[in-house]
């Protein structure tokens, strides 16, 4: 699904979506085509279901975005170190 479908879909609304299709250029990722894995009222119970999806499935690339947004582009941040979990 493009972004503007889930907009048309989902007004006023924070959406956790998983990227099925993205590219990167200059540390800019662009998300082509999502999915929505779910549709939250406020961002604490946003950030709760990106956490459960995360903690299940580390390897998916889930995005939490408000449906206000244009376009959906993340500015792609790299660590140095070790994560502790």
């Amino acid at each position: 699904m493009k972004w503007n479908e889930i907009t048309k879909i989902y007004p006023n609304r924070l959406v956790l979506v998983e990227a099925l299709k993205a590219t990167s250029q200059n540390r800019i990722r662009t998300i082509e085509e999502m999915s929505v894995v779910n549709e939250y009222k406020d961002s604490k119970e946003a950030w709760e279901g990106y956490k459960q999806y995360h903690k299940e499935d580390p390897a998916r690339e889930l995005y939490i975005f408000h449906t206000s947004r244009e376009i959906v582009e993340v500015v792609e941040e790299f660590f140095s170190g070790m994560r502790q979990h």
